[in-house]
């Protein structure tokens, strides 16, 4: 029988890391993409049959690009979310780490009880001219950055994993990367400094995405996803709508808008319902918001999973 075919950015990446723990490696073949717009197509055309998206960080919120794929480009439902904990690291040549590294426990950064960070950086760091990485985790360590190497040039790649290959490719020391410890030792790199992102507490929402449903042998509490498209020149329509959740005491953990781009001024709103799209209650709040002339479009009826959820249960019991 063929392995299921899952799509994601890599190697060296979070998104890879994140669905090897919560799949597990033995049961599917994972298809490494330098570009997220990749790894949706490849979903999208039946070369895979899902993909691994990132769509949620704690320091920056949701990543927006990745929405809009999702509601403009593809037409993927959400099959599982689950939450993965994220350290950002310092990455360069194995041959400056020795020198370079900032702290004896491992090069793990000690914090003050604000959360800043408790460092006197070495010499050679006033040395790095460029950091390389994806844009999303340059922009969830701005402080370091700033703090620590405000004369580098900060180049965007396309994932992570790439960022630390290029840098073991050109061989300059005085070129890093930012990137997970995995990527770092798939490459022989060194870490130079660990856990360098504004918030010890970092966490990424990661979501499958797939034309056919998947079974997991732990459940997840549901949740369903849906883009909701108020009518033209209807006062308060928002506020019905969210009213029709309201009085059903159905939770809506997540509301945000964003533009429909085929006219300006004119807004979706991208809802998170705590709950199955098929409970009666869910089912009827649906069918209040599109009596008063709402689209209503379910991107995703899906287990969600928390990590540490995931961490007691076992991760074998997710595959």
């Amino acid at each position: 029988m063929r392995k299921k075919r899952i799509a994601m950015l890599g190697p060296g990446t979070f998104s890879e890391e994140s669905v090897h723990h919560f799949l597990g490696t033995a049961d599917y073949e994972y298809v490494p993409f330098k570009l997220i717009s990749d790894v949706f197509l490849a979903t999208a055309s039946g070369e895979t049959d899902y993909s691994v998206i990132p769509i949620e960080n704690t320091i920056e919120g949701s990543v927006t690009l990745h929405i809009d794929w999702l509601v403009h480009e593809v037409d993927l439902p959400m099959r599982a979310e689950w939450v993965y904990p994220i350290d950002m690291n310092l990455i360069g040549l194995p041959s400056i780490t020795a020198e370079a590294s900032v702290s004896s426990n491992e090069t793990r950064l000690e914090r003050l009880e604000s959360g800043e960070l408790k460092l006197v950086p070495p010499a050679s760091w006033s040395k790095i001219t460029k950091v390389f990485s994806h844009t999303v985790a340059l922009a969830q360590c701005r402080r370091f950055l700033r703090t620590y190497l405000p004369q580098a040039e900060i180049e965007l790649m396309g994932s992570n994993g790439e960022s630390v290959r290029l840098v073991r490719e050109l061989g300059d020391p005085n070129v890093v990367a930012i990137g997970t410890m995995n990527a770092a030792g798939m490459y022989e790199m060194g870490v130079l400094a660990s856990q360098i992102q504004d918030n010890p507490d970092n966490s990424t929402r990661f979501i499958l995405i797939g034309r056919d449903e998947i079974e997991f042998a732990s459940a997840g509490k549901m949740k369903t996803t849906i883009l909701v498209t108020p009518p033209d020149d209807y006062p308060g329509a928002l506020h019905q709508a969210l009213s029709a959740f309201a009085w059903r005491r159905i939770n809506l953990s997540r509301l945000e808008s964003r533009p429909t781009k085929r006219k300006l001024g004119k807004y979706y709103f991208y809802m998170d319902v705590e709950g199955s799209k098929d409970s009666v209650l869910v089912r009827a709040a649906f069918e209040e918001i599109e009596a008063i002339g709402c689209q209503v479009r379910v991107l995703g009826c899906y287990p969600s999973y928390n990590y540490e959820v995931q961490r007691q249960e076992g991760i074998s019991s997710l595959s």
